[in-house]
């Protein structure tokens, strides 16, 4: 097991995505998709960050920008360092070494004409100078680190359920012993049963190999019991950042209030009022100005969020919220 000692392994400061609309008929570019604006965290060694929000919200594209899947319009992606946005294709795939990622469909990322050992070994083809017969032993490890028979290595993934494609999926992000994961909603197509059963793989090889997540959701009540940490995201922006349990016991913002209100509780005895929020939200073809939530929240009070980008202020023990009312009630 790899030494914790809380020292932060990734930072992303200032980082932009803006996907170009091209029209006419020489292709230009008329307007930008503005994905991702201005987002800043870091996530420390052998910790979770949770990244949440509804869908459309830009979540999966910073975890693809951050692994330069899709490369970013401006800021700054370190890891341990480096600047990740300066290397050339080489020194990143290099990088990848320590760096995976899980993605949501546990069928559509698993190439349906190689065997599980082929999957699995695909890594430690790439990154490493393995033998064919230690690949091989080192993916009979893997499989059985997750739970699955070494000799499932011979099948194709349609020979699996869902939730053992998922362990397939993170079996092969853990191959080359990576330090970093990002989670791109790996439960979502998961049954509930099948889900905590994953919850309980995913804290168990954290706590065995020392892992980072970036654990992209939109159910809150999942990333309460993964999450060290936890930002939720509108429409590109940060809205909120902080410790978990501060998030969950005093949230600031009220997109997050809205967002924990309609969280489920299994006691019916108890009552929780919830946050409805009017209309839906914006294209971010389009953003609004000012607060990009002001169309939809429901204590913004013109001209001020209409006209105003509230910052992301520090509150206390690294609790910040971007909102000019924060911390006010919701009537």
């Amino acid at each position: 097991m790899r030494a914790t000692d809380g020292t932060e392994i990734l930072s992303v400061s200032g980082l932009r995505k803006y996907f170009p609309v091209r029209g006419g008929v020489f292709g230009r570019t008329v307007a930008n998709v503005h994905a991702v604006e201005d987002v800043s965290f870091s996530v420390r060694a052998a910790e979770t960050v949770g990244l949440v929000g509804e869908t459309g919200s830009g979540k999966t594209t910073i975890g693809r920008c951050i692994l330069r899947l899709i490369e970013p319009t401006r800021g700054s992606i370190e890891f341990e360092g480096i600047e990740l946005t300066r290397l050339g294709s080489g020194a990143m795939r290099r990088m990848r070494r320590d760096m995976q990622i899980v993605f949501q469909d546990p069928y559509a990322s698993l190439n349906p004409r190689m065997t599980v050992g082929t999957i699995v070994g695909e890594p430690l083809a790439i990154q490493t100078s393995m033998s064919a017969r230690e690949r091989a032993r080192r993916v009979a490890q893997i499989l059985a680190k997750v739970d699955l028979d070494p000799g499932y290595a011979r099948r194709y993934p349609h020979e699996f359920s869902g939730g053992q494609r998922q362990r397939i999926g993170v079996a092969r992000a853990i191959a080359t012993n990576p330090k970093f994961i990002v989670l791109d909603e790996p439960l979502s197509a998961l049954d509930v049963s099948v889900q905590a059963q994953v919850i309980n793989l995913l804290r168990d090889l954290q706590h065995e190999f020392a892992l980072s997540y970036l654990f992209i959701a939109h159910d809150l009540s999942v990333v309460e019991h993964l999450a060290h940490s936890v930002a939720v995201l509108y429409l590109g922006r940060i809205m909120e950042i902080g410790p978990r349990r501060r998030i969950f016991e005093n949230a600031l913002h009220p997109y997050t209030k809205a967002l924990l209100s309609a969280v489920p509780i299994a006691d019916p005895a108890v009552r929780k009022k919830r946050v409805i929020l009017r209309g839906d939200m914006p294209t971010p073809l389009s953003p609004p100005t000012g607060c990009v939530f002001h169309t939809r929240c429901p204590i913004a009070q013109m001209p001020l969020c209409r006209d105003v980008v509230p910052p992301l202020l520090t509150y206390e023990n690294e609790h910040a919220s971007a909102c000019h009312f924060s911390g006010a009630p919701i009537a």
